[in-house]
């Protein structure tokens, strides 16, 4: 396989798109050996066939605000492969949202559905409508409108998106309304759906369990725990809520989070009462932390950075993708850090990432870490094509057995020889080989 010049044809054919670059790059560096030991990857094109899309679905959005005003947002759909499933993944509702990052994140879904073992391929999609300051009414109607395009691609057996950043239970309710008028049928088609008509309990907060799960794994392969260590969050959204759960849960203490207008730092942790404030903070829908420190005297907040640079044992990066530069992860590393498992989507920059695997220390990477959420959304299409529902402990122990299973995934295929687990290493090649396989077997379609 030649690496340098696959990345020059994929940057030729589509310029600009650099998040997407990025995730090929990273992918394409770590199984490159294994590549070129099995000549029949190459002689069928499967590199070439798995860094391109199926298809892309892009679509104009046109909705009405209650002053009777018409906005035009943009809608998308990637279908990236389906070698081993239907294609799975979130619909994420933000101003950001373009091509180029949902490639990057329907190229990830690849790998990091296939870590967990379910029957599903990956995909992605959103808008760049931000439903921030919107009334229920707006957000209702912009739903209902991207579904009239979305519909046509979709269905429990070929394409089941699920919620993303701006996509909650309320959005994806919406959502779902539009569907099963339009299909006239009740079927599993979206995940993340209401208790009452189809959800899974722990849905929200499962990849932030699902994070700490797999960190603990990791900890433990150097005879540690979370037990007594302090833990720095970014986000303050449902990943870091469910992390922070968790955390408590395993005795140790998160004494950060953050948003867009900088970080919160709470020496006596933040526990109990201050979590549930997290979600509070989330639903006035202002983006912000700041009122944090208001709310708890004895938390700072400092406007406009971010909390890598506070001397933690762990650090759990839970907003969004390159939140973690250079100079953050040798903070990082330099403070004592021994842990660093990246719960949001590729956070952490290829530069970072590099001081953390010099440095040898502990690093999960996002495909991994973070397959929590689309798990127990595999666990949902479930109990959706059942026809029944898992009790709150049943999906739990099951969402821990899963993260157990894709932690000894990664270190099967990510151990070297001087025994440390280069996780981002393990976690590609274990996702790559499942799906090239399966790819294989289908022949070139």
């Amino acid at each position: 396989m030649d690496l340098n010049n696959i990345m020059n044809e994929l940057v030729k054919k589509h310029p600009g798109e650099l998040e997407y670059h990025q995730a090929v790059r990273e992918v394409l560096e770590s199984i490159e050996e294994v590549v070129n030991e099995n000549p029949q990857f190459e002689s069928a094109g499967i590199i070439e066939r798995l860094i391109e899309p199926d298809r892309v679905l892009s679509f104009k959005v046109p909705w009405m605000d209650d002053e009777g005003k018409v906005h035009v947002n943009l809608g998308y759909r990637v279908q990236f492969n389906n070698a081993i499933g239907p294609y799975k993944g979130g619909l994420r509702f933000h101003p950001s949202v373009n091509l180029s990052i949902l490639k990057f994140l329907g190229f990830e879904q690849i790998f990091k559905n296939a870590l967990t073992t379910l029957p599903m391929g990956g995909g992605k999609g959103g808008s760049d409508f931000n439903p921030k300051g919107k009334s229920d009414n707006e957000i209702m109607r912009f739903c209902q409108a991207f579904m009239l395009e979305l519909y046509k691609i979709i269905g429990p057996e070929t394409d089941v998106p699920a919620g993303d950043i701006g996509v909650g239970g309320k959005e994806i309710g919406f959502l779902y309304g539009m569907y099963k008028k339009l299909q006239r049928e009740h079927t599993g088609v979206l995940t993340g759906k209401g208790l009452g008509w189809g959800g899974s309990l722990i849905r929200p907060e499962a990849t932030g369990f699902g994070t700490v799960y797999f960190a603990k794994e990791m900890l433990a392969t150097k005879n540690e725990t979370f037990e007594g260590k302090t833990v720095a969050l970014s986000g303050f959204g449902n990943v870091a809520w469910g992390a922070a759960l968790k955390i408590e849960e395993f005795g140790g203490k998160v004494v950060t989070l953050s948003g867009p207008d900088g970080y919160i730092y709470d020496p006596a942790g933040i526990t109990g009462e201050k979590i549930e404030y997290m979600l509070e903070l989330r639903a006035t829908n202002m983006d912000v932390v700041a009122p944090y420190a208001e709310e708890f005297p004895e938390a700072t907040f400092y406007e406009g950075k971010r909390p890598w640079e506070v001397k933690v044992d762990v650090a759990l990066p839970c907003a969004t993708q390159n939140e973690i530069n250079e100079q953050d992860a040798i903070t990082l590393v330099e403070n004592g850090c021994i842990c660093v498992a990246e719960a949001a989507n590729m956070p952490s920059t290829p530069e970072a990432m590099h001081v953390f695997l010099n440095s040898k220390i502990l690093f999960g990477p996002a495909k991994a870490v973070n397959a929590g959420g689309v798990a127990t959304s595999g666990l949902e299409m479930t109990q959706n094509a059942m026809k029944l529902a898992w009790t709150r402990e049943e999906v739990d122990a099951k969402l821990h057995q899963i993260m157990v299973d894709i932690h000894e995934a990664c270190v099967k295929y990510g151990t070297q020889k001087d025994g440390y687990v280069d996780y981002v290493r393990g976690a590609n090649i274990a996702g790559f080989m499942k799906v090239a396989n399966a790819m294989l077997d289908n022949g070139v379609i």
